[in-house]
Formats: structure tokens, sequence, C-alpha cells
């Protein structure tokens, strides 16, 4: 038996124990915690192939009767080190899959977040727009109802006016009226004034005559 294959063999073992403590205890550890123990276990994998590798090199330089014995170890150190590379990977995908899950969560909440964010932002952008419509809406009302009571006022100037109209025209049914009145009067004078003419020509005509018939009568006597 090799005492050097021995001192490697049992720097190993102490190694193996070591890292089976390790590798336990990481299980249970999370975050930077979990990062540090995987790393020392790395580490301790690292020394556990170099002393692998130390103890394959020195197999293979004993004599056969001794090599048979010591290459059955050598196997035996090989699959409990494989062993230790499948349950540090093991631990490895399991920090992989919660980080990758916090990170989706993460993700997530930022997502909501900015959903939340452009959903307010749409929703505030909705609110000023009916803002300004409601705006535009009151300007539209108090346009009409200011033009409606332009409309009433130049409805009550019209009807003033009419009724002037109306008055002026029954002044002026008046007028002609008392045009008309006075006309017959006038015609009424004018034809007075026209048989007093003929009168007066008659008596004057018959005053005449008469001092005519006189005078002829004085004369011929």
């Amino acid at each position: 038996m090799s005492e050097v294959f021995n001192g490697f063999e049992r720097q190993y073992c102490d190694l193996s124990a070591n890292l089976s403590k390790k590798c336990s205890s990481a299980v249970s550890l999370d975050g930077e915690h979990k990062k540090q123990k995987l790393s020392e276990i790395k580490s301790g994998l690292e020394l556990a192939e170099a002393l692998i590798r130390k103890m394959d090199l020195e197999v293979r330089s004993l004599p056969p009767g001794v090599k048979s014995s010591l290459l059955v170890k050598l196997r035996e150190f090989k699959s409990d080190l494989n062993n230790f590379k499948a349950e540090v990977k093991r631990i490895t995908s399991a920090n992989l899959n919660a980080a990758a899950r916090d990170e989706l969560l993460e993700a997530g909440l930022a997502d909501t977040k900015t959903a939340s964010a452009d959903q307010r932002s749409r929703l505030m952008m909705s609110t000023e727009r009916l803002g300004r419509t409601s705006d535009r809406l009151k300007d539209s009302r108090r346009t009409m109802m200011e033009t409606e009571e332009i409309g009433v006022s130049i409805l009550q100037d019209l009807h003033g006016q009419r009724q002037s109209l109306l008055r002026a025209g029954d002044t002026l049914s008046g007028v002609d009226e008392n045009v008309g009145k006075s006309k017959k009067i006038l015609t009424g004078m004018t034809t007075r004034m026209n048989r007093n003419k003929w009168t007066i020509g008659a008596i004057i005509t018959a005053l005449v005559v008469a001092i005519i018939i006189i005078l002829y009568f004085k004369l011929t006597k």
C-alpha cells in the first residue's frame, strides 16, 4: 500500500465530509449566503478533483498487484465527486429558478406599475379631454343663450316698429279722412260761392234793368 495514496485518501475523505456538510447547509440558505456557500463548495470540488488526479497518477505508478485495489477506491472517489457535482448543479439550478422567479415577479410588478401608470395617464388625458369638451359645451351654450337674447331683442324691436307703423297707418287714415272732409267742405263752399255769385249777378242785372226802365219812362214823359 502506498503511503502517498493513503495521505491523499485521508485528505479526500476529510474534504468529502466537509463538502457533504456544506451541501446540506446550502439547501436551507438563500440569497447572498447561498451564493457564498456554493462558492466554497465549488472551491472544495476543485481541491477534490486535484486530489483525485494526484491519486490517479500515484496509482498508475504502483505495481499491478497493488494498483487493482486502489483503482477500485479511486473509482469510488470519482463517483463520490460526481455526486457532489450533481448536487451542486441541483442546488444552483434551484437557486437560478428562484432568481428567475423573483425576476419574473419583479418584471410583473414593474409591468403592473407601468400599466397602472399608463392607465392613470390615459385616465388623466381622458379627464382633461372631457373637461375641455365640457368647457366648449358651456361656451356653446352661453353663445346660444346670448344669440337667443339678441334674437328676442330684435323681435321686440321689430314688434315695436310694427306697432309704430300701424299707429302711423292709423294716423294717415285719420288724415285721409280729414282731408276728405275738408275737400267736401271746400266743395260745398265753392258751390255756395258760385250760387251766391249767380244770385248777386241776377240781382245786379235786375237792378240795372229796373233802372233802365225807370229812366226810360222818365225820359218819355
